[in-house]
Order: structure tokens, then C-alpha cells, then sequence
């Protein structure tokens, strides 16, 4: 059964970087869109990042210039490299995979539709 371990969250200082790091199971990751999503406390789950099979990717405005979504397909792992971070940046944040080539379900939509989703890693900046 298709798994994704999230692993790379913790505090930092605003200014600061984290890579997040989500590894599949039973999943490859160059097959279809993949994506990374956040939630704060009392505020709705929002897109960050997303990245198709034939490497596109997206990015919410607020992420753009500072994140970095990636794939290394050896490893079978999906990063988010995090940089300049700052307060409003902490939240939950959870990795997703479609079964999709394209991003359509999770980043087109209104309202994203993913069939798999990590446990989700928590992300604090002060």
C-alpha cells in the first residue's frame, strides 16, 4: 500500500531554512504530480508547491523565490527546500500524490483531490 513518510520539520529562527522531506512506498515518484500543502491553526489547508511527472512546478505567490520544490527519483523522495523563512511560514505541512501526470487535481482545482498524503510535519519559525 502506497506510504509517504515525512520527515525535516522543527523551530527556526525567521531567516532561516528547513528541508522537508517526504520518501514513498509502493509509490514511484517520477510517475505523477506530487505536492506539498500547509495549515495553520484555524486556517483552511493551502497549496505551497507542486510538482508534475515531467518536472513543472508550481508555486503559491509566498513561496515563490524562497521555496523549492524537488524530486530525486533514486531515492524515490520528494523535497522541499525552504529558505528566508518567516513566522507566517509555520503551519503543518503535509506532502501529497496523485495518481495524475499533470497537476490538475491538486493544484488546478478548487479544491485539491489527492488520493495519498503524508502524516504531515509541523514547522515553526520565530
Amino acid at each position: 500500500h502506497v506510504q509517504l513518510v515525512e520527515s525535516g520539520g522543527g523551530s527556526v529562527q525567521a531567516g532561516g531554512s528547513l528541508r522537508l522531506s517526504c520518501a514513498a512506498s509502493a509509490y514511484t515518484v517520477s510517475s505523477s504530480c506530487l505536492g506539498w500543502f500547509r495549515q495553520a491553526p484555524g486556517k483552511e489547508r493551502e497549496r505551497v508547491a507542486a510538482i508534475d511527472r515531467f518536472r513543472n512546478t508550481y508555486y503559491t505567490d509566498s513561496a515563490k523565490g524562497r521555496f523549492t520544490i524537488s524530486r530525486d527519483d533514486a531515492q524515490n523522495t520528494l523535497y522541499l527546500q525552504m529558505n528566508s523563512l518567516k513566522p507566517e511560514d509555520t503551519a503543518m505541512y503535509y506532502c501529497s500524490a496523485t495518481t495524475q501526470p499533470g497537476c490538475y487535481d491538486i493544484w488546478t482545482r478548487t479544491r485539491p483531490v489527492a488520493p495519498y498524503w503524508g502524516q504531515g510535519t509541523q514547522v515553526t519559525v520565530s
